[in-house]
């Protein structure tokens, strides 16, 4: 089958239906993802294809989806949850990182927790409060959980795949403001690991590390310091928990220069392990500190301020000078 043109939200459609299809045990529930088809219509149609006992409509009970999930692998089933807004996941925050990060390790390995958590996250759609934000670093920071977020449709389609067929616990951040942007997909075309990083743009004077709804930024930035002579290479984590340090620190070594961005506050972010482990690694490579560039440390703005609050071109590009000025 040859690539075709295919948006985030209809490639996550599509890697669902898939493993529909192919595994019995794997089902999907959450709230309003049935007949709805989701907010964000990314489970749009399967209930009526699948029925009713696949995909579960749900009451508004975050703590008791997920540890309906959890029993559910217990008795040997493949769920993939959905968490309507990121956040809504705070009342499910118990079960999650008290029992299903744990729950293998209790049972010394005899157990296994193959359930996948979808959530939507971050700004950029004007929504209210408990809706934009980026809470990921509170996942990675727990141990037996992992963690990942797409950046394009491709990865969408394919991480969700391998997502679903792991057989541990598994985090998925969907950036929601890039649910609408295409990109090429190629669903004969098996990518590398999960938790790899991928290098989107290469480069020579520095690397700019990012995730998810960031990586578009990045790559803007990148095109944008071109046209200045500056050579910027973009890595896309794809991965927060566990990190590709072996990527990220293949680059600097190179470049010498790092920038790490994310749409989640600066203070105790997934940048801060970053810039601590690869100061560590690449202390002799490194021309200028590890900078990081994020949210602020602030309850998330009403709508009409988050343009001031998320991290921009400028305030991208504003790092970049300013490691490149060392």
């Amino acid at each position: 089958m040859a690539a075709e043109k295919m948006s985030i939200a209809k490639a996550l459609n599509e890697s669902l239906r898939k493993a529909l299809e192919t595994d019995p045990k794997v089902l999907i529930m959450g709230e309003d993802v049935g007949k709805l088809g989701g907010v964000f219509r990314i489970t749009d149609g399967l209930q009526k294809d699948f029925g009713e006992g696949r995909v579960i409509d749900t009451p508004l009970a975050e703590s008791g989806i997920v540890g309906t999930a959890i029993g559910l692998a217990l008795r040997g089933y493949r769920p993939v949850v959905e968490i309507q807004f990121d956040g809504f996941v705070f009342p499910a925050y118990d079960q999650i990182v008290t029992q299903l990060a744990k729950m293998h390790a209790r049972a010394l390995g005899k157990i296994k927790m193959p359930v996948v958590i979808r959530i939507p996250y971050g700004g950029g759609i004007g929504a209210v409060e408990h809706h934009s934000e980026s809470p990921e670093a509170l996942f990675a920071h727990v141990a037996g959980l992992k963690v990942v977020s797409p950046s394009n449709a491709s990865d969408a389609y394919w991480m969700m795949q391998q997502a679903v067929q792991s057989d541990d616990p598994i985090i998925f951040f969907e950036p929601k403001r890039r649910y609408w942007d295409k990109g090429e997909l190629d669903t004969e075309s098996i990518p590398g690991p999960l938790h790899k990083a991928a290098v989107a743009r290469e480069g020579s004077d520095l690397t700019l590390v990012a995730y998810g709804p960031m990586v578009k930024v990045c790559l803007e930035a990148a095109a944008a310091a071109q046209e200045e002579g500056k050579s910027v290479e973009v890595l896309d984590l794809r991965s927060m928990s566990p990190i590709d340090f072996d990527a990220v620190q293949t680059s600097v070594e190179k470049t010498g220069r790092l920038v790490v961005v994310h749409e989640a506050p600066v203070f105790y972010g997934s940048g801060a392990e970053i810039a601590a482990r690869i100061t560590e690694r690449c202390f002799y490579h490194l021309e200028a500190p590890v900078l990081r560039v994020g949210g602020y440390h602030a309850p998330y703005p009403p709508a009409r301020l988050e343009d001031e609050y998320l991290p921009g071109l400028d305030r991208v590009l504003d790092a970049v000078d300013r490691s490149l000025a060392y």
